[in-house]
């Protein structure tokens, strides 16, 4: 008869992303595919000192189980970290998590049965759909412009399909590098006290990558519900290899839900892991360090802008003001996903804009490109070769 499948994973094709990477053991391809930090921004021997002082101070502790609500002193750190992000929540509030993808993994499990409605972003973190579409939501795409998703159409939305859950990024957008404004944060907040089953997901781990303009607080700043889900991570300001972010909740039944989820994913995080993070925060080097990467960062940014300027003037992009990432519309018979293949073999990899739509087989003519893990001289050589590429391809 053959292996019987969990009907969850049908339709599910696995990460876009992570099957790229595949292709990039070759180090001469230069890759603008992943969403990674520049190998120049984790500081292994920060982090070995550091892992070395908490051992040697708590070894023992740190080699056992742990809590699974988290190591309490980050949970301390984290929440004084947050508050600069206008996020007030206390210590309990916080819940460290491996990595944002858990963090909607135990929200998922928390609120959604199969064929529930939830509402995205058009387009939105295709690592998000890849959980959301596990977990059988009825995903319901909303249109997005230069200021993010457009409160008005949320509320149709909203109305239409009576949601469980909302999912929005909204600083430096992934994979568009949007910001959602500051009026409209508010009018989110305001639509959350408006309908009162609603739960939204504010995922929020490039806000601090800012190159210019001035930080906006978080929706979670305006919200008077309970309701909005802050998920932060410490994986593009810190290492994406520790696996370390935590979700602020407020509301303490769904604090508990996700904490009982949590258990029965993986008991707790690795204490170790954690305790590195907090001694991280905790020396006050966090901030030195984030201001040194986003000076190499916004030159990275600024010559990819550069050189998509030389494109033809058909090519659309976006021009943020920090993130990782760069959304590239192309002219409509330009379809960036079958040429992916052919730029592969002559030394560029992307992802293609059509992974992180929820309408399968659509917007071919999209790409999304990260600046952030290729130097200069590889950003100017790689965007050389896409151009030529699109042009001979008929692009004008």
């Amino acid at each position: 008869m053959g292996l019987r499948y969990a009907s969850r994973f049908d339709g599910v094709t696995g990460s876009a992303i992570r099957d790229i990477f595949k292709l990039l053991t070759n180090p001469e391809i230069i890759s603008f595919a992943g969403g990674n930090p520049a190998n120049s921004a984790l500081q292994s021997d920060v982090v070995s000192r550091l892992a070395q002082k908490v051992l040697a101070e708590n070894g023992v502790g740190l080699l056992q189980y742990g809590q699974t609500e988290g190591y309490a002193p980050l949970r301390e750190s984290a929440a004084e970290f947050f508050r600069h992000n206008g996020v007030d929540v206390k210590p309990e509030e916080l819940l460290p998590v491996t990595g944002s993808q858990q963090a909607l993994d135990l929200i998922c499990k928390a609120m959604l049965d199969p064929g529930d409605a939830m509402l995205v972003e058009s387009p939105t973190f295709l690592g998000a759909l890849q959980t959301f579409k596990l977990y059988q939501a009825k995903l319901v795409p909303v249109d997005t412009d230069e200021d993010g998703v457009v409160p008005e159409l949320l509320e149709e939305k909203i109305k239409a399909c009576r949601p469980k859950l909302i999912y929005l990024i909204p600083t430096f957008q992934n994979p568009t590098g949007r910001t959602l404004s500051l009026e409209r944060r508010k009018a989110i907040a305001k639509l959350l006290e408006k309908y009162e089953d609603v739960v939204l997901i504010e995922d929020d781990p490039y806000r601090d990558l800012r190159y210019a303009g001035e930080p906006l607080p978080a929706i979670k700043a305006f919200d008077t519900t309970g309701r909005v889900l802050y998920c932060n991570s410490f994986s593009k300001i810190i290492s994406p290899g520790l696996r370390v972010a935590a979700i602020a909740c407020t509301e303490p039944t769904l604090m508990r839900k996700l904490v009982i989820g949590k258990q029965s994913t993986d008991v707790h995080s690795p204490n170790l892991n954690q305790a590195i993070v907090d001694a991280y925060l905790r020396e006050g080097i966090l901030m030195d360090h984030i201001a040194k990467i986003s000076a190499s960062y916004g030159q990275q940014m600024a010559k990819m802008q550069e050189m998509l300027a030389t494109f033809p003037a058909s090519v659309r992009y976006t021009k943020p003001d920090g993130g990782i990432f760069l959304w590239v519309e192309l002219p409509e018979g330009i379809n960036a996903t079958e040429l992916l293949p052919t730029a592969t073999k002559m030394g560029v990899a992307y992802i293609p804009g059509t992974h992180f739509y929820t309408e399968p087989g659509t917007h071919h003519n999209t790409m999304r490109l990260n600046f952030s893990n290729a130097t200069l001289d590889k950003i100017e050589k790689g965007m050389n070769i896409l151009k030529d590429l699109f042009i001979a391809q008929g692009l004008r």
